[in-house]
This record gives structure tokens, sequence and C-alpha cells, in this order.
């Protein structure tokens, strides 16, 4: 990822539901250095802010959603939600949730995509998203697993505005100039002229990537 900082359009956050948050914090604050915060004055009850040094990087939340399953949600980020939800359906996305006002902090809607894949928007307020991108323990490429990848081009394209860059391994979503994503469980590999990658899954059933820093060319 060369983003380095939220920009509209782009990944702005990621937030884990799950059904044992301290098990979550155990295991995220072991693996990455994570300092769990919590905030109970957030919507959802028990809501935990997922610090690396000073700042922000990740969000840990109990379940809120009928039938949610134990998953990472990526969040990107938008000027308006209600705008946004308008351009997600004309395009064949679908509305899970919201819009839905986070007081003092934003906005925030759960969407699924044409082909069944879940993700949020934000619009921001006071909160832009995470506190640092693409360093060690934060968020550092958003992937997409999807049976119908030329669907999925032309719905994130049209919703987003984000360019793909077809490679001999996969297509990568960029904004701006800048890759951030790619569409894409797999032990590590080392890809030519890329990253050492893992994809891996918490105690908890949560799936999510890694890739060896430095390794980018």
């Amino acid at each position: 990822m060369k983003l380095h900082e939220p920009v509209t359009g782009g990944p702005c956050w990621a937030e884990l539901g799950t059904d044992d948050l301290a098990a979550a914090e155990r295991f995220y604050g072991g693996l990455f250095g994570w300092r769990p915060e919590t905030d109970p004055g957030q919507r959802a009850s028990g809501r935990t802010v997922a610090r690396l040094g000073g700042a922000a990087v990740a969000g840990l939340t109990p379940l809120s959603r009928p039938g949610q399953p134990v998953a990472w949600d990526v969040v990107f980020a938008v000027r308006d939600a209600d705008t946004a939800v308008r351009q997600v359906t004309a395009a064949g996305g679908t509305v899970a949730e919201g819009p839905v006002d986070v007081p003092g902090h934003g906005r925030f809607v759960v969407v699924v995509d044409p082909t069944g894949a879940l993700f949020q928007l934000w619009q921001p307020g006071s909160f832009t998203g995470a506190g640092v991108l693409n360093a060690h323990g934060s968020l550092g490429w958003v992937e997409l697993l999807t049976r119908e990848p030329d669907r999925a081009a032309d719905f994130y394209t049209t919703v987003f505005g984000w360019t793909v860059t077809a490679s001999a391994y996969y297509p990568q979503w960029g904004i701006g100039g800048a890759d951030f994503g790619g569409m894409v469980l797999m032990e590590p590999v080392s890809p030519p002229d890329g990253p050492r990658i893992a994809v891996l899954r918490d105690p908890r059933g949560a799936m999510f990537g890694v890739y060896r820093a430095g390794d980018e060319r």
C-alpha cells in the first residue's frame, strides 16, 4: 500500500466484529503489539480501539448484526454517506445497515457489493480513520476474494473511481496513483516482484492477511 493516511475513496480503517473481545485483544496485542483502549461511550457497548504507539490503527467490536460472522470489515472513506449509498445501490450493491451517526465522530454504513462482499463506508467527522497506514502492525493492504472479478471491478471503479492495474497474477486496486489492494486462505508465498504474504485466521475464525515489510519492489 502506498497510502500513508486516509483519503476519500480509499481504505481508512479496519474493524473486527467478534464474539470474544477479550480473546481478540490478547491475540492481536501479542501478534502486533496493539494496546486496547475501550470507549464505553461508543454506539456498540464495549467497543475497543486498538492503538499502536499513540495512533489508532483498528477497531474491535462485539457482534451487532443478525447472522454476523466473526470477521474483519474494511472501511472506506467517503465525503457523504447518503450520496455513497445512492451510488452503491445504483451500481448493484445493497445496504445492510445504516447510515448511522456516531455522535462526535462521523457516520457509517454497512453495504454489500453485487458479488456478496461486505464492507463499510465512513463519512468522517472528528475521526478520520487510522492514525497510521502502511506501517508495521497497521493496515497495509486489502484483498477481495470473489468469484466474479469483472463484475466486482465494474462496481468498485464506478462507486469509488478506483483504477485497476492488471498483472500476470491478479488485478490491483488503486486511487490517485497509489495501489492499496487486490482481488484474490493461503500459506506463506513469495510472488515474483512482491512481498512474502500469508492469509491467516485468528482463534475465533476471522481471516486477515500479513506481508513482510521491506520486500516491496
